[in-house]
């Protein structure tokens, strides 16, 4: 169980370390990951709220919590390089179904973020596949609260 409970802490530490770059730079150096260019439906690639200072931040934070957690710094990378994956996976079906960046797809804004690194790292962290079952489900409702949380708190913009 102890395993379940690190990886769901650097899945959240590494999709919330972009959120808390935001919070304190703003715009500052939030440079979009697709650089701003259309797919070939000519909607963003991504879109605008997924930077390459979000997506550092969340490689250079996530290994070192992993580290203070008793992992390798490789596999706090992996957990963040996955997560942010799934996250872009998620920005990149939601341009394509028409959403604005930062708007609201319940279960496609979480599941990716969570499932992808999970499945990849099922051994790393002696992951049932019931464990990652769990692990997304738990990832859903911390991410859904949490984002409530930090929206009442002025970190985020929108409750979601």
């Amino acid at each position: 169980m102890e395993s379940i409970l690190h990886f769901i802490l650097l899945i959240i530490i590494a999709n919330g370390a972009p959120v808390f770059m935001h919070y304190v730079f703003g715009d500052f150096c939030a440079w979009p990951v697709d650089f701003g260019r259309p797919f070939l439906d000519g909607r963003p690639l991504l879109g605008k709220s997924k930077t390459w200072r979000g997506l550092i931040a969340a490689v250079l934070v996530t290994p070192v919590f992993a580290a203070l957690l008793g992992y390798s710094l490789a596999t706090g990378l992996l957990v963040a390089v996955y997560s942010m994956l799934g996250d872009m996976s998620s920005s990149f079906i939601k341009r394509r179904i028409g959403l604005q960046s930062s708007s609201m797809a319940p279960f496609l804004d979480q599941i990716p973020e969570a499932l992808l690194p999970a499945i990849f790292l099922m051994d790393a962290f002696n992951l049932s596949i019931w464990s990652v079952m769990l692990i997304v489900l738990i990832f859903i409702v911390m991410e859904i609260l949490l984002s409530r949380l930090l929206y009442k708190w002025g970190v985020r913009k929108q409750p979601y």
